[in-house]
């Protein structure tokens, strides 16, 4: 014990030694420091070895390692090319096929190559690869050098390559590449051929749904078919018999509650098949097909009260922005309107924020935005998303077959004049299970809630100010004739009145500025002879008093026997065909003789004796 403490004695003396000389070194360096001496080289610690030298290290003979290196950045470029070169052929069974197909894709797609020329591209590309076209159809490039050959090649060439794909097509229709020469294989299939795809996808057809890729084949394949072939691929998703069963019994019924009657199928099986196909749908957002948008519409026709809502709620949201540009995603638009709560249809109409002109120029998806405006209460929201963003395009709605609809339900609602019978019909759809409940949010007065829409969110003095800045290219349109029409007379009812009349009178003296300018031999026809215009400002003249004395004073009034021939002619005999005894007096002096002597035609005489 007594030596172990000795040891222990003499190690702390030695430390502390060495931190006084330590201390005392610090202290040197720091004077010598302040005082611009000399400074002093730290000690080379005990502890530790100097590095090795570079040169003591042995050296490896320098001649093999500037053969390996390359000298220039292009040798490096060219090795690099040749290493990726050599790995791809590895890793690729089919690299160097797909080489020699690329650079004859090269040459074949051009624009201007001959018949001759790219008909023996194409078959010298076929003849290459025979026999591992299943095979490398999946490829980026071959996929692509597929598409180009089924296009161009002759009906023979086309027969042999569906008969190599043909068993492979399910296959290929999950492949990210190969659905686009799947897509081009069924547009130029013959009937047959697509018979036999269609038959072909029996029992694959919710799977192939529930597929990103494969739902988009399922969808060309539907939209192809006719009428008895959409139904056998509808009919899948509607029982798990119809998968199962080769020879179900064929029928003509398209509904599925005829469908459920005549083949006494289980109401509640049905349901419950469709709910466990339509939900993954729904989970994943795969909603852009229109065969999913038919399934819906005939789930929601024979669903119980509560799964009917559960699918309303799913629905209402910027997913159903996706399903509006078809007959039927429209249809469930509007039954998303009619039957969701206000809370739902404030979640589908902010959905909708920064795609309403694209939906209003759209011949489906506008009569989801004229279920909204005839049908949602809450016109604030409706002012700020969808008025906001439609006063930007004022002009091209009117121009707009479709767009124009929109317009339309404002000015003159539910109008058979410019709503065909199924638009109308559509606008009254409902849902069974839930058509016997009030709807939350259609309270307001249909007339106040126009008034708000129209007037007080200052859409109408656009629509004014529109018109009057180009009225003559309205006029001469044939889709924005009529809504200058419906513009000028105030709407229906008289709506526009008398809040804007000094601007519709301003309306109406543009239009007869119009018509009195002189007859002129350029291209562009005078109002009054021009079909669409004449048309318009006939209609105006015997809707409306006022516009008929006004263009009476500054455009016809002295000048009739000028313009009774042709188009214009329609014009000057509307005044005496005009229901308002002070129109018909107006021009009556005038033209009178004309009629007398034959200048001017008019088909009913014994009126004017009246």
């Amino acid at each position: 014990m007594a030596a172990k403490n000795e040891q222990s004695k003499t190690s702390k003396k030695r430390k502390q030694n060495s931190g006084k000389q330590g201390e005392v070194e610090n202290s040197t360096r720091k004077k010598l420091k302040a005082l611009g001496g000399p400074k002093v080289a730290n000690p080379p610690s005990k502890g530790f070895k100097k590095p090795f030298k570079s040169s003591k290290l042995p050296s490896k003979s320098h001649s093999t390692k500037s053969d390996n290196v390359p000298k220039t950045k292009r040798e490096s470029r060219i090795q690099a090319k040749q290493l990726a070169e050599a790995r791809k052929k590895k890793r690729k069974r089919h690299y160097t096929l797909e080489q020699e197909l690329a650079s004859l894709w090269e040459k074949m797609r051009r624009h201007n190559i001959a018949k001759e020329d790219r008909s023996k591209l194409v078959n010298e590309a076929l003849q290459k690869m025979k026999g591992t076209i299943h095979e490398i159809a999946g490829s980026h490039v071959s996929s692509r050098v597929l598409q180009t050959c089924v296009k161009y090649c002759s009906q023979p060439e086309r027969d042999a390559v569906y008969k190599e794909l043909g068993p492979h097509l399910l296959t290929l229709a999950c492949n990210t590449y190969a659905v686009h020469l799947v897509k081009k294989m069924l547009d130029n299939a013959s009937k047959e051929q697509l018979a036999g795809f269609i038959s072909s996808l029996r029992g694959h057809v919710a799977s192939l749904l529930r597929h990103m890729v494969g739902s988009v084949v399922v969808e060309h394949a539907y939209q192809l078919a006719n009428a008895t072939q959409k139904q056998k691929l509808l009919m899948e998703l509607y029982a798990k018999q119809f998968q199962l069963f080769r020879d179900y019994p064929s029928t003509k019924e398209s509904r599925l509650i005829d469908l459920i009657s005549k083949l006494k199928l289980e109401k509640a099986s049905v349901l419950e098949h469709m709910n466990s196909t339509i939900q993954p749908l729904l989970e994943k957002g795969i909603v852009d097909h229109s065969i999913i948008h038919k399934a819906l519409i005939e789930y929601l026709s024979i669903a119980d009260k509560s799964s009917a809502t559960v699918v309303i709620q799913q629905l209402s949201g910027p997913l159903l922005v996706r399903m509006i540009h078809t007959r039927d995603g429209s249809k469930l638009g509007m039954l998303c309107v009619k039957h969701g709560s206000s809370k739902e249809r404030k979640k589908l109409i902010k959905g909708m924020k920064g795609h309403i002109g694209k939906v209003a120029h759209d011949q489906c998806g506008s009569m989801v935005l004229v279920c909204i405006l005839s049908t949602v209460d809450d016109t604030k929201l409706i002012t700020k998303i969808v008025i906001r963003e439609l006063q930007t395009i004022l002009k091209e709605l009117v121009l707009d077959k479709n767009g124009r609809r929109v317009l339309f339900q404002l000015l003159h609602p539910n109008c058979p004049r410019y709503f065909s019978p199924d638009d109308l019909a559509s606008l009254d759809l409902s849902i069974p299970s839930l058509s016997t409940e009030l709807v939350e949010g259609s309270k307001k007065d249909p007339s106040l809630r126009r008034k708000e829409l129209l007037i007080d969110s200052g859409l109408s003095e656009g629509l004014i100010d529109t018109c009057i800045e180009s009225a003559g290219e309205l006029l001469r349109s044939n889709f924005g004739r009529e809504v200058i029409f419906e513009v000028a007379t105030g709407g229906a009812g008289g709506l526009l009145r008398p809040t804007f009349d000094e601007k519709l009178d301003f309306l109406h003296a543009a239009i007869a500025s119009l018509a009195s300018q002189p007859k002129s031999e350029g291209s562009e026809e005078h109002i009054l002879e021009n079909f669409h215009s004449s048309r318009t400002i006939r209609k105006l003249v015997l809707d409306n008093p006022l516009f008929a004395s006004t263009l009476w004073k500054k455009c016809l009034q002295g000048k009739c026997e000028m313009w009774a021939q042709g188009h214009s002619g329609k014009v000057v005999s509307a005044f005496l065909e005009s229901s308002d005894l002070m129109v018909r007096e107006l021009a009556k002096e005038e033209l009178q003789p004309l009629i007398d002597s034959g200048v001017l035609k008019f088909p009913n005489t014994k009126s004017l004796a009246n």
